[in-house]
């Protein structure tokens, strides 16, 4: 049989002690207004970029590459915080609008 050692482990009597930790369930408005707006503008930056490129818009091609670069930039972390305002608002476990951070 199998040494487990239960000097480390985490039971239900150890997390009531820890009555500093709450969760605050209120959806910050500014918050995910800003996060939507980075995710519409990424992607449409994304889509005009490449469209950029390959017309050579601008007389070569780095400006349609930059304009997409740029694009990425903005959608990534627009789409991480909406998904987390998505899953929060749905209640999923694990996701809270407080994991959000203020602007």
């Amino acid at each position: 049989m199998a040494y487990v050692d239960h000097s480390f482990s985490i039971t239900d009597d150890d997390l009531m002690f820890e009555t500093s930790y709450t969760v605050q369930n209120r959806p910050p408005i500014k918050e995910i207004a800003l996060a939507i707006s980075l995710c519409v503008f990424g992607a449409f930056s994304i889509v005009l970029g490449i469209i950029m490129a390959y017309n050579r818009i601008g007389g070569d091609r780095a400006h349609g590459t930059f304009f997409a670069i740029l694009g990425g930039i903005l959608f990534i972390p627009g789409f991480y915080y909406t998904r987390i305002a998505y899953y929060a608002y749905k209640g999923y476990k694990g996701f809270s609008f407080s994991n959000i951070p203020p602007v």
